[in-house]
């Protein structure tokens, strides 16, 4: 692993040696970073244009991505205006693509055992191509290494087959490897850092972007290309076309990082670019299709059903009943699908062991990131026989004048099985009918269960679902099912997979997959593989082990209940691990500190017994059987790079005084047709002025309600809030205080925010509810208009 950071770890060269010669050597072929500027490897035409239409391509390069936004002169120890990406498409999904991956960071020399590797939610769109994807960030150590997405749509249009899209970010990656904490210290090769050669470029390109590139030009430039790209469209030639719409974009760019993209042209800007992309998309099909598709078409897998054997070797001990376990095994869930899937499992279940009479004990359901499971007690060997009764046609149809019985009469008798001396009449309604008793006959629990369980899985429903190998839907691809009555697999197929007795270990662990002998040693097993499945255990573990860690520098753990469920289910092995971070960073805000651990990271802020202040220290929970060493010092330069950010855009903002911030909020969109939050905030408080009248407001109260009015909502302008927007209102209170405000202003500024979500405190101040009051009557009168 590399505990051996800095010496011996590879340079910014020979990882990207490496990554080329990994992927070529599973198939892709190795190509070349675009000639336009673009701001991701996703724009690149060998992306953009290629995971359109029925051609397999599984491809890989090296993409500079340039994002004028993100200019800093090199300042910034993570941000850069040109980033190395380093782009993996892989059309359509092999199946083991995570696995993949998996073997490419051990190609880069990172020991997957020792490090927390992790699949964090990240659903992916860029309204500018018309595309999206779900997948995850791939975090390593608490640090984002990797985006992977599941393609969906791209260009308006929607994809078949799905391709995955890896995405490296290689600066971040080698800073980890090499143990530097800044871009420039990175070794490019042996002999030569990242900043020798490339520090200066950061510098004139950010004073290009941010205060030298001429306006004017730039937008005559968007406006050319623009035409260009149509002209082209319009000569039938989509890779040309599409050229011209990547020069626009980067123009774009260009317009946005001066700042001279005003709020409502930002949404006609991206219609523009998008409108163009689509056409380039159709276009670029339709060639494909005219020339023949060169690189061939996918098929789709014939999808085979096993066929249900009528010569099961059940154990012919009839009325013996045993355990049932289903596990359907997936790529990492998103947390709050593995709390709503499992209920929806363990519900579906019952009602079809219900409506299909197979008697069972009590049944449990069982979730971790990739895998949900439910067991049933005692689950029959076959149905319970019944009897019901079968309503035939009506008695005149049934018998002719003779009282002999028809065709009809004979045709139920025979399909029913039964003797037309048992028929018999009843009337229902205003006719009289024939009816027969017929047994139903009792069938195996496993032929029934074959049947249905594809039914259950398929009836999951997820807020968001993607396809993988074919139209099949479910959150996240499905790898592997297990179902076994007693010791016998019940046979079924679902998205091309059939299920078996084998189930997977942990990510990191050398146990890749296990046999599960008999439904009853399920539980067991699994407990064998170093796998808590069970929610409630996965969370007493997590309380106590961290409760135990803080104790150790006489704190407590902050442990908010939606960051605690989210974390349970971000994990199938929890390990808390204390990590530490500098003193110096207590000098910032509390709230910013606790955001950034929370909301950004995952992590439990750790606090003082005695004081109730922040400590130095927080808790993060990783995943299997890791290094602690490698994954708690991964954890705290991630946590330092971060709090370098926050202190950063700290100092900037205490530079000025709140009141100086009003203005800017002219350049923030409030609403299309309603304009900017400036416009949105002056009309507020002319609701207010009609508010305190109306309600009769004290004297003495008038003026802090004005003069709040007058600075709420600022904070939207602020480089904390626009970096953490969760801290709006809380940082007008901070910053209003520290500019020697009253502290009935500041809290009137917190409380024009509340509530923030369901089930959040109210404000309780007088000039907190006119404010709060005024802000929501606004959104009401002109929202829904």
């Amino acid at each position: 692993g590399n505990g051996n950071k800095g010496a011996g770890a590879l340079t910014f060269q020979q990882a990207i040696q490496r990554l080329q010669e990994y992927w070529a050597s599973v198939g892709c072929a190795v190509m070349q970073c675009s000639n336009t500027e673009v701001g991701a490897g996703t724009m690149n035409p060998l992306t953009f244009l290629r995971v359109l239409g029925p051609e397999p391509w599984n491809v890989a390069y090296v993409e500079p991505s340039v994002r004028p936004d993100d200019s800093r002169y090199g300042d910034n120890p993570n941000r850069l205006q040109r980033h190395t990406q380093f782009q993996v498409i892989l059309k359509p999904d092999p199946g083991n693509s995570q696995d993949l991956f998996l073997h490419s960071l051990s190609a880069l020399g990172i020991n997957v055992r020792e490090h927390d590797i992790r699949f964090v939610e990240d659903n992916w769109e860029s309204p500018v191509l018309g595309a999206w994807g779900l997948g995850w960030e791939v975090w390593m150590d608490g640090m984002e290494i990797t985006q992977f997405t599941y393609f969906q749509q791209s260009g308006s249009l929607p994809l078949l087959p799905v391709s995955v899209e890896i995405t490296y970010g290689l600066e971040r990656i080698l800073m980890s490897l090499q143990g530097v904490d800044h871009f420039k210290k990175i070794q490019y090769t042996e002999g030569i850092t990242y900043g020798e050669l490339f520090l200066e470029n950061e510098k004139e390109m950010s004073a290009y972007y941010l205060e030298h590139a001429n306006v004017d030009h730039i937008q005559k430039h968007f406006d050319d290309f623009e035409e260009e790209a149509r002209s082209l469209l319009s000569l039938g030639l989509p890779i040309p076309a599409y050229d011209q719409v990547l020069k626009a974009s980067h123009a774009f760019n260009i317009l946005d990082s001066r700042g001279f993209v005003g709020v409502t042209e930002r949404a006609r800007y991206f219609g523009r670019m998008r409108s163009l992309a689509r056409q380039c998309s159709q276009l670029w099909l339709k060639t494909r299709e005219e020339i023949g598709y060169p690189l061939g078409t996918y098929q789709e897998a014939n999808l085979v059903y096993p066929h249900v054997s009528e010569k099961l070797s059940r154990k012919e001990v009839l009325g013996q009943a045993q355990t049932f376990v289903l596990e359907i095994g997936t790529e990492e869930l998103p947390p709050h699908d593995v709390v709503e899937a499992t209920e929806q499992l363990e519900k579906s279940l019952v009602q079809i062991l219900g409506k299909r009479r197979l008697s069972h004990g009590k049944v449990h359901t069982y979730g971790t990131p990739r895998r949900l499971a439910v067991v049933v007690e005692n689950l029959c060997l076959k149905q319970m026989e019944e009897e019901v009764e079968l309503r035939g046609p009506p008695v005149a149809k049934a018998f002719d004048q003779e009282g002999k019985p028809t065709k009809a009469a004979e045709g139920f008798c025979r399909k029913n099985n039964v003797p037309v001396d048992s028929l018999y009449k009843k009337i229902d309604g205003k006719t009289e009918y024939i009816y027969a008793r017929v047994k139903e006959s009792a069938r195996y629990a496993d032929e029934v269960l074959s049947e249905d369980l594809p039914t259950i899985i398929s009836g999951i429903s997820f807020p968001k679902s993607m396809r993988w190998n074919s139209n099949i839907v479910f959150s996240r691809p499905v790898r592997w099912i297990m179902a076994l009555h007693g010791d016998l697999v019940v046979p079924f197929s679902f998205a091309g997979i059939s299920s078996g007795s084998q189930s997977c270990g942990l990510r990191n662990s050398s146990l890749a997959n296990f046999k599960v002998e008999t439904a009853e040693s399920y539980l067991h097993t699994v407990e064998k593989a170093g796998i808590v499945i069970d929610v409630q255990e996965r969370r007493a573990k997590i309380l106590d082990d961290s409760s135990t860690l803080a104790r150790g520098v006489d704190g407590d753990f902050i442990a908010p209940d939606s960051l605690l469920q989210e974390v349970v289910n971000l994990v199938e092995a929890p390990v808390p691990i204390l990590g530490r971070y500098d003193d110096s960073f207590l000098e910032l805000p509390k709230d910013v500190l606790t955001t950034v651990m929370q909301k950004h990271q995952r992590y439990f802020p750790v606090t003082s017994k005695s004081t109730g202040d922040l400590l130095p220290y927080f808790i993060t929970v990783a995943n299997g059987s890791i290094s602690e060493e490698v994954v708690r010092k991964g954890n705290e330069a991630v946590l330092r790079a971060r709090y370098e950010d926050a202190k950063f855009f700290y100092k900037m903002d205490t530079q000025k005084n709140l009141s100086e911030f009003r203005g800017q909020l002219k350049s923030i969109l409030f609403h299309e047709k309603l304009g900017t939050m400036l416009d949105k905030m002056a009309r507020v408080e002319n609701v207010v002025a009609e508010l305190t009248l109306v309600l009769g407001i004290n004297e003495g109260v008038i003026p802090v309600i004005k003069d709040a009015a007058a600075l709420a909502m600022s904070d939207l302008s602020t480089s904390i809030v626009t970096e953490f927007t969760s801290l709006a209102g809380i940082m007008a209170r901070h910053y209003a205080l520290r500019d020697g405000l009253p502290e009935e202003i500041a809290e009137a500024l917190f409380e024009i925010t509340l509530p923030r979500f369901s089930g959040d405190v109210f404000p309780k101040t007088d000039a907190g509810i006119v404010l709060a009051v005024a802000d929501r009557y606004f959104l009401h009168l002109y929202c829904h208009r």
